[in-house]
This record gives C-alpha cells, structure tokens and sequence, in this order.
C-alpha cells in the first residue's frame, strides 16, 4: 500500500509554496507508505506531485517516487503494483530503455513512453492508481486499475484540480470544498457506503475501475470526462464468443498455468511475503502454490474466533500443517 496525491494550482503559486503545499498533503496519508515519501514540482507551470511509499520491489534509490522517464517528458506518482511487469520488461520496444533499477514504476514509465499513456495503460495487470504528468503536452493523467482495488479520488475545487488515494489527502488543500452531497449522504445512511462515482463531498469524485481522465493545460471544471480503458463485461462477452474446446484433462492443466503465472506474479518482491489462510478453497489453493514455488516455508496467518459458528482456524492450521508452512495463529 502507498498513497499518491497532487494538484494543478491555476492562479500559480511560487515553487516553494506548492512544494510545502503538497508535502502536507502527502504528509496526511503517511501511514500508507511508512517507508519514504517525496514530492515533485512542475518549474514552468503551477502541479505538484506527492508520494508515500511502501518499499515492495527495489527498495533502493531507483524505486524513489515521484519519477521521471528517461525522456524527461514524464513524471510518475504511483500506488500498487504492477503484477506483469517483468514479462512487460521483457517486451520489443521496451527492452532497450535505459533502466536504472528494477521496479515495476520505471517500467510503467517505459510502456508509456513506448506505447503512448493509453495503450500502456490497457496492458497493466495489477492494482493501482496512477497520476501520471506530460511536461510536453502540459497534461495530467489519472488512472485506475480494471476492478479498482486501489482508490482515486480527485475534483475541481475553487481555482484547483485535486486528487489523491485518501480525501483527507485533498482536504489539506486551502482550495478544498466541504460542501456535502446530499444525495451521497442519503445513498450513506441508506446502504452505509457511497457508490461511484460519487463522494461524500459535492466536489469530490471517485474514478471509476477500469478508467482514465486527462486534464488537459486548458481543461474547464468537469469537462473532462473518465475515459473506460477496460470492461468486465467485454472480457465476459468475448470469452462467450471464444470458449475453451479442449478435454477436461487440458483445461485443468490450462487452470494450473494461469493460477501459478498469477500467483508468481504476485510473490515478486524484495522483502518477506506472507499470506491469509482461512483454509477454505481459495486461500488453501493460493497457499499451496506459494509453497510450490516456494524454496523456504511460507508465512501464514489466521485469526481465530472463541464462538465455533465463526472460527476457521482449526482448517487453517491443518492446511498449514499439510503443506509444512511457518503458521502463525
């Protein structure tokens, strides 16, 4: 987990106040990334970018945040991961950037620069939010993964565009609006949860999953609309169209390849991994293919219950057991 946040300032401000600005910003959502944080700032136009960072992958200087393409002609703040950028790395095009590290925030930089910010985009496998700066066009791009995992939110306030992963983020910001939806609020009381695109606050939206938005140098209060760069119901539809015709036998051994790439994919990181175990079905297969690829006991957690009705954890630990994973209760 790490938390990105920013603005684009349009009655200006000098560098040192946006900077200042945007590192209190940044600063409320510290707890989302404990390890470092840093902030970035526009010289020739009024947008900062802030980051909070938990170190995963390439915990070194080279994985710092906000970054910079080789190019120069972009910037980078982002939260998540990026779960195929190593065979992304790996792709024509691709292969030749100078990469000065080996995480997958410089290769969400390289696909970009590559491919342009929408194609890019459309290939990432993975939970994030993005903010993603044009120093050439003078655009900013926002961007949230295809199930919305990680969230986004951002508004037009006063002479400000705002966003960030937290709305005490955006709150921080003198330009901020407190005025209430009260339909939200209403859809709040009613449900105890706001749906999307709305926010508890008029001003505020969520970017729906599988979207992007560009707010152009020019770009009036809430012209710019979400932008859909996935869809749950085209993937179900196409896969309608396009059915697996193989025996029993080979869609097992399908199943078993897709599942290992998935959880492989996961398991790429530069500090220790663990997982929940509930010992049911999901979290007992997920676990089991940790360990497979595994060269050491995987770390497991359950939480146990005293009322029998809601306790799992004797099926945890004898899944743990089972597989000889280090359990912890």
């Amino acid at each position: 987990m790490c938390g990105i946040t920013g603005f684009i300032q349009y009655q200006g401000g000098s560098r040192d106040e946006l900077s200042r600005r945007c590192q209190s910003m940044a600063d409320t959502i510290a707890h989302r990334g404990p390890d470092a944080g840093g902030v970035w700032v526009d010289a020739a136009f009024p947008l900062a970018l802030g980051h909070r960072r938990l170190s995963i992958i390439d915990l070194s200087e080279a994985g710092a945040q906000p970054m910079e393409s080789a190019s120069g002609r972009y910037v980078l703040s982002f939260n998540g991961e990026v779960y195929n950028f190593s065979r992304l790395r790996q792709e024509p095009g691709l292969a030749s950037y100078p990469f000065k590290g080996h995480s997958d925030t410089e290769v969400i930089l390289a696909a970009v620069q590559h491919l342009g910010v929408e194609k890019a985009v459309s290939k990432f496998e993975g939970m994030f939010a993005l903010a993603l700066w044009d120093k050439q066009e003078r655009c900013l791009w926002l961007a949230r993964d295809r199930v919305g995992k990680k969230p986004l939110y951002y508004g037009w306030c006063g002479d400000s565009f705002l966003f960030g992963s937290e709305l005490k983020a955006l709150r921080k910001h003198p330009d901020f609006e407190r005025d209430l939806d009260r339909n939200a609020l209403g859809q709040y009381m009613q449900y105890g949860w706001v749906s999307q695109p709305h926010s508890i606050y008029r001003q505020v939206r969520k970017l729906p999953p599988g979207s992007l938005i560009k707010i152009a140098q020019d770009c009036k209060p809430w012209a710019a609309q979400p932008i859909p760069f996935w869809s749950a119901k085209a993937v179900a539809e196409q896969g309608e169209k396009n059915r697996f015709r193989g025996s029993y036998k080979e869609a097992i051994i399908k199943l078993d390849t897709v599942l290992q790439q998935a959880v492989g994919d996961r398991m790429v990181a530069d500090v220790e991994l663990g997982a929940l175990l509930s010992g049911g079905i999901d979290s007992s297969m997920i676990v089991a293919l940790m360990q497979k690829m595994s060269d050491r006991p995987v770390k497991t957690f359950s939480l146990g219950f005293w009322e029998e009705k809601y306790n799992e954890a004797e099926y945890a630990s004898a899944v743990a057991r089972h597989l000889q994973n280090e359990h912890h209760e």
